[in-house]
């Protein structure tokens, strides 16, 4: 079932440290997606030594640059949960002990499917894009930043802050090669995620009963219509 509330004015919903971070964050992701592909796959330097070119070592350093960003990106992003509006908290916290939460989810998906003829509307994330943002998104995002860290931490040796922090990683998931198949499975994980996410946002900026991509932009969310 739709929402039952009634929208009959622009809301304020991501507020100015939500925004910078996301599009912040969005960045990080493209810079990990493509200097990880590299990592996986160097490009053949033939002219000269390695050492005069040091290119995978400059894509090293900007690959392990973005990987702070998006550690500490999250990290505020969690305390701004606790200081910034409601809807801050929402990336965090689905409201699944919340029936009318449920309903609206199957209303969701069944919208996404073509079954309906209306989205309902939702202030903040609707609850399928929140679910799939808290289990896609952050999820996804701490097993990286766990695992990334992790191998960061055996080039830097042991006894370094990122060894000493996520050393336990490496053998709790079955050693260095298996965790760097999965840390680069995990880079398609979020690749194929942001791809859908980035159809879904243009797709409900133009389909649904509210904005969507503009409201990341200044942060209002605009109906396009005065029903409930």
């Amino acid at each position: 079932m739709a929402s039952i509330e009634t929208f009959d004015r622009p809301v304020y919903v991501y507020e100015k440290p939500v925004r910078l971070w996301h599009w912040i964050n969005a960045l990080a992701i493209v810079v990990l997606a493509v200097t990880g592909y590299l990592i996986a796959w160097p490009p053949v330097v033939t002219a000269g030594e390695a050492s005069d070119h040091y290119l995978t070592g400059y894509v090293r350093f900007v690959h392990f640059s973005a990987g702070y960003v998006l550690a500490v990106g999250l990290i505020g992003r969690a305390y701004w949960a606790l200081v910034g509006n409601r809807y801050a908290r929402e990336l965090f916290a689905p409201r699944i002990h919340d029936v009318h939460w449920w309903q609206a989810l199957l209303h969701e998906v069944r919208w996404y499917l073509f079954l309906v003829e209306e989205p309902g509307k939702h202030a903040g994330h609707n609850p399928l894009a929140g679910l799939a943002m808290f289990l896609f998104y952050v999820l996804g995002s701490l097993f990286m930043i766990t695992t990334g860290f992790a191998l960061y931490g055996e080039g830097l040796g042991a006894g370094s802050w990122a060894a000493n922090a996520f050393g336990w990683v490496l053998p709790a998931l079955g050693g260095s090669q298996q965790v760097h198949s999965l840390h680069h499975l995990g880079m398609w994980y979020l690749v194929i995620f942001t791809l859908i996410h980035v159809y879904v946002a243009v797709r409900e900026q133009h389909l649904s009963r509210q904005s969507v991509i503009t409201t990341m932009i200044d942060g209002w969310r605009v109906w396009k219509d005065d029903r409930p």
